[in-house]
């Protein structure tokens, strides 16, 4: 078994025009001074790095470890969150995710697409002259507005919508395969992949592609009403990535898994930061370190009430709490007589 690294944090929920939070630098000196050793950094904020200068230019990507080496962390991945939801959108939320991309790209969803997946490829490059072997994503979809179909979804419908998923993210995984980088999607509400079933339907697609694998994220399972702890025994040889990330998901006589169109702090399911959830951490951790995850444990902070730099700080320590370190041994190893095949024969009796 392999111990499980961290603690580290997804920089993306933290990141300010306001210091210690506006640059790289100084946001990873706090991150440090609070307990993190490694950063997830968002590829989307110039603020802490050019994604294409870093695909480009070895020189630069240098620079960029080296500004978080010096302040005592390693990058754990980048993370391409609103370039991969460019990469499939429904013309129903086209100008919806205009916000996602360059501004001249308004409108434009072939446009969007093309651009997401120009950055996406930089990303595979960027993250192999980082040095990094995993990358988190979102798939996009195509189909979410027939998740609870009426009228029914016409027959097909779901094989020609994970056929196009395909279609447009085969090249990707291909380029993230000539740089050795594993795409990691976080399987994520709104996304066509946001579960086991649509992962397995996806793979089927891309032909199993090796480079096709998961950022294991419970909270977003907890609010689908999902079995977290089982989804690990499915799913271990793809998880390849962690998001520690609480939830709690309280329905009442009122509303239940749609929220009721309700702000997140009135709704029945919400982000919590860890400790103030219904995840069970100890079973996540145990059945990680069971099945030889040996990545990161990095906290996603969102939560509906606390504070970001309190549920920072907290989270540090949480994670830290929670990461096992594996035994070398097995516990009654002291009663042991090593190998032995003739008194071994004896006790079976031939």
């Amino acid at each position: 078994m392999k111990t499980i690294k961290g603690p580290a944090v997804f920089l993306a929920q933290f990141v300010d025009d306001q210091a210690p939070f506006n640059n790289l630098k100084s946001i990873c000196e706090w991150m440090a001074s609070v307990g993190y050793y490694g950063v997830q950094i968002p590829s989307w904020d110039g603020r802490l790095i050019d994604l294409q200068k870093a695909a480009e230019s070895q020189t630069y990507a240098d620079e960029i470890k080296g500004i978080v080496n010096e302040a005592g962390l390693e990058i754990t991945e980048l993370s391409t969150h609103l370039q991969g939801q460019l990469v499939a959108v429904h013309p129903a939320y086209n100008e919806l995710f205009d916000g996602f991309a360059p501004s001249d790209l308004a409108g434009d969803l072939k446009g969007k697409t093309a651009w997401a997946t120009q950055q996406l490829k930089y990303a595979a490059k960027a993250s192999k002259n980082l040095g990094l072997t995993a990358h988190a994503t979102f798939s996009g979809a195509l189909m979410w507005h027939t998740v609870y179909p009426w009228p029914q979804r016409p027959a097909g419908l779901v094989d020609t919508g994970f056929g196009e998923l395909a279609k447009r993210w085969l090249p990707i995984l291909d380029v993230f395969e000539e740089n050795g980088v594993d795409v990691c999607y976080e399987l994520h509400p709104g996304e066509d992949l946001h579960d086991g079933i649509t992962f397995e339907m996806f793979l089927e697609k891309v032909n199993n592609h090796k480079r096709a694998n998961i950022l294991y994220d419970p909270s977003h399972f907890v609010l689908q009403c999902l079995d977290y702890l089982q989804f690990i025994d499915f799913y271990h040889e793809r998880i390849k990535m962690f998001h520690v990330k609480d939830a709690e998901f309280n329905p009442t006589g009122k509303q239940g898994v749609y929220g009721g169109y309700q702000g997140w702090v009135e709704r029945a399911g919400r982000f919590r930061s860890l400790g103030d959830g219904q995840v069970d951490f100890n079973g996540i951790f145990s059945k990680l370190s069971q099945y030889d995850f040996d990545g990161w444990a990095v906290l996603e902070w969102e939560c509906a009430i606390k504070h970001p730099e309190q549920g920072a700080i907290e989270g540090a320590q949480f994670i830290s709490d929670h990461i096992i370190r594996v035994t070398e041994k097995a516990f009654d190893d002291f009663a042991g007589r090593g190998a032995d095949e003739a008194f071994n024969k004896k006790i079976l009796g031939i």
